[in-house]
């Protein structure tokens, strides 16, 4: 298993560890619905430094991330960030990730762990026509999200840069608590506005040490384990749940991240899926009595026909109901649908996300 630099800091400060994507991570450090609660309300650092990073460069660089890429690439300026979908030639998502224009001819892709040596793989298949320059920076990168609405407030007492002129899926380059080269980067996705920042593996232990020495915020480390349940409350995607080689961004409700004019890999089996309809779709759900869904339960209508599965489901602490998304045949009636959960039917509310 491989491990953050941070990790016997989490160690002691008492996190419960798992394995997660190959790492050895901090999945809690007191009860979940206690850190969920604090990144919705004040301001918590999350060490995400297991996810993949790769440097993509050269005069060909736009073009290429361009076909390798759902969403409109043309569209980004340095200092710019653009979320994105990796497809297969069946328009099959290989992986969600963000795109970071650094440069004129200089980009940071940031995937999922799990699929950094996939994702790795598939981009240099496709690079001979391009011949850019792919650089796997994961193992020297490490990566702190700093979310929730007071996170401006912390992460300004250690920079000089305007973080308040940043907008969403905007970044600085700039120094951070006085290390230079930090990506400072109004991203996260836990859906409580913060920041991302990227720092070399070097840095990141003073870098963590410097966001939790002010007493006067109640500054606190989250785990994984709360990260899921914030991103679920918005309805945002996990990888290898809610989305994957099998389903399209059509299916997973990402149609706003596939633009099929560029003509990306994949795009013509999804403008044949746009134009002939979708067989299933993915939607949020609200379960209307008691009950926590969780992921391969089964839906199923009114006659007790299965009609879906859940993929992601959680006790949403906000709502203080059980929530998910799940895969539902297209073109059905969903007024009255219902989840089994053991031997029981459980009516449950289609609802837009995000829940909250």
């Amino acid at each position: 298993m491989k491990k953050t630099v941070l990790l016997d800091k989490h160690i002691k400060l008492g996190a419960k560890i798992v394995d997660f994507a190959g790492f050895k991570m901090p999945i809690s450090y007191s009860s979940v619905t206690e850190e969920h609660n604090h990144v919705r309300e004040n301001v918590g650092v999350f060490d995400v430094s297991h996810m993949g990073e790769f440097e993509i460069s050269g005069k060909n660089s736009d073009r290429f991330i361009q076909f390798i890429c759902s969403n409109d690439i043309m569209k980004l300026k340095p200092g710019k960030a653009q979320y994105n979908c990796l497809v297969n030639h069946r328009g099959g998502i290989i992986d969600d990730l963000i795109v970071y224009k650094i440069e004129e001819e200089k980009f940071l892709l940031v995937v999922n762990a799990s699929n950094i040596d996939k994702d790795l793989n598939w981009i240099k298949s496709l690079n001979k026509e391009y011949n850019c320059s792919i650089n796997n920076v994961s193992d020297k990168t490490s990566l702190l999200a700093v979310q929730g609405p007071k996170a401006n407030l912390l992460c300004e007492r250690f920079t000089k840069e305007d973080l308040e002129s940043l907008s969403n899926y905007s970044f600085i380059m700039g120094t951070f608590a006085g290390i230079d080269n930090v990506i400072i980067s109004k991203t996260g996705y836990t859906g409580s506005g913060g920041l991302e920042l990227y720092v070399s593996n070097d840095n990141v232990e003073h870098i963590w040490d410097e966001l939790f020495s002010d007493e006067n915020l109640e500054v606190k480390p989250i785990g994984l384990a709360a990260r899921d349940t914030l991103r679920l409350e918005m309805g945002y995607c996990l990888y290898g749940n809610d989305i994957n080689e099998s389903v399209t961004p059509i299916e997973a409700n990402l149609g706003w991240i596939t633009k099929v004019e560029t003509n990306f890999i994949g795009s013509e089996s999804i403008k044949k899926q746009i134009e002939s309809g979708i067989k299933k779709k993915l939607v949020g759900f609200i379960i209307k009595d008691k009950g926590v869904p969780r992921k391969g339960y089964e839906i199923f209508d009114k006659s007790e026909n299965q009609i879906g599965e859940v993929t992601s489901g959680t006790f949403s602490p906000v709502l203080k109901k059980g929530i998910g998304l799940a895969y539902i045949k297209n073109n059905i009636s969903l007024n009255e649908i219902y989840l089994k959960i053991r031997n029981n039917f459980i009516q449950l509310e289609v609802v837009k996300t995000p829940f909250i």
